[in-house]
């Protein structure tokens, strides 16, 4: 017998962009949710990351299914997003001998179902005017760019108008469990007291963060935390994602936000996801690589350099390269704590689907019988985050911190 959802009390651990749309796919198939993130929302891997809607393109080669899972994915966030997406494409950029690769790319994302049109290194220089001369083919994906703080936001404006209460700058300090199932998390409110929140069950969507969280229960997790770095640099020198035509590696992507151009970026593993830099090295070296594809990024004033930490999922000894892109949702019931939920890996082109996975799971696990609605359904603008209704009574309250 299917149970009632709004009985039915769960937490979200993480307020970056997966985590803001697990709390949506629960509130918005009725559950009782309550979001805690130890800082302000998407300050952890979603506020760094460069903003690529990714259409698989990249990975089709080694990867297939997160390339058709991000094919998919870009349709429906172009669709329910339209405010936080720029439909502006990418072009495949071949110098050289990267020709050669060409033949291999397009049939791998013909089987991931990515559309490609090859056109010639003359029209890709007359639609990127800035693009190198030494060009020796051209490929282009439906890849875009995501402005990552918006689309963030309009999941927790989402979140918040079916009922959710997302509560920032409340670290979970502790995750407790008894005879096997998940009780509920302890929550720091300041520095001198802490609070039990009870729950049914608890999803640990906390990224590259998630293995210390399952500690909390006393789980392993293998999470590899992938520190990437990337630079800004002032003047928009492309209008389309601009990627090299081979295999992926560090430096070999320039993405448009807004006025910057953006070139991404290093691969490293770090035992400390909260202690990453940029290196002068690293900036050089993407400087360096970025005007292979784009010259003019060599003479650009730079505006920014960051590490992001990638949350891959699985542990890898070199530099995490070889573990996929794809994400996996894991019901740690199989680990002795039933109730307890962890979604791992993943980009943000399919934070999404992350959500829907791991809410279909919950359902499951809590006898619900609701279908997931996010895929066809509008998401607010993220100014309702702090104007809409919903917030007007959040602030009011006081439960947003």
């Amino acid at each position: 017998m299917a149970r009632d959802a709004r009985r039915l009390r769960g937490v979200v651990i993480g307020g970056g962009g997966t985590g803001l749309a697990v709390a949506y796919d629960l509130a918005n198939r009725g559950f009782d949710v309550t979001l805690f993130e130890r800082g302000e929302l998407t300050s952890g891997t979603t506020g760094r990351h460069h903003g690529q809607l990714h259409s698989g393109a990249r990975y089709a080669v080694h990867d297939v299914e997160i390339a058709r899972e991000c094919m998919r994915e870009t349709r429906i966030l172009r669709r329910i997003s339209p405010g936080a997406i720029e439909r502006n494409y990418g072009v495949f950029v071949g110098i050289g001998d990267d020709a050669e690769y060409l033949p291999e790319f397009r049939d791998a994302c013909a089987d991931a179902g990515i559309p490609t049109e090859e056109v010639s290194p003359r029209y890709a220089r007359t639609i990127e005017p800035n693009l190198t001369e030494k060009v020796s083919a051209a490929v282009l994906v439906p890849d875009g760019t995501i402005d990552a703080w918006r689309l963030a936001l309009e999941f927790a404006a989402a979140a918040v108008g079916h009922g959710a209460e997302i509560r920032t700058y409340s670290p979970v300090v502790a995750i407790e469990h008894r005879d096997g199932s998940v009780m509920g998390v302890r929550v720091r409110i300041n520095e001198a007291r802490e609070e039990f929140f009870a729950a049914d069950f608890v999803v640990n969507a906390a990224g590259a963060w998630a293995g210390r969280i399952a500690a909390m229960a006393d789980l392993p997790l293998e999470v590899t935390p992938a520190p990437g770095t990337m630079v800004a640099v002032k003047g928009r020198l492309t209008n389309m994602v601009v990627s090299r035509l081979q295999p992926p590696g560090d430096g070999d992507i320039v993405v448009p936000q807004r006025k910057l151009s953006i070139i991404g970026s290093t691969q490293s593993l770090t035992d400390d996801p909260d202690n990453v830099v940029a290196t002068d090295e690293e900036i050089e070296f993407l400087i360096r690589k970025g005007a292979l594809l784009v010259p003019g990024l060599a003479d650009a004033e730079l505006h920014a350099a960051w590490s992001a930490v990638r949350p891959l999922y699985g542990a890898n000894g070199a530099d995490g390269r070889s573990l996929s892109r794809g994400f996996r949702c894991i019901d740690h019931a199989a680990d002795g704590v039933a109730g307890l939920f962890s979604v791992v890996g993943g980009k943000a082109t399919v934070l999404r689907a992350m959500a829907e996975d791991v809410t279909d799971e919950i359902c499951r696990y809590c006898a619900v019988d609701v279908p997931c609605r996010t895929a066809d359904t509008p998401l607010p603008g993220h100014r309702e985050y702090y104007h809409g209704e919903a917030a007007g009574e959040r602030f009011r309250t006081g439960s947003h911190t």
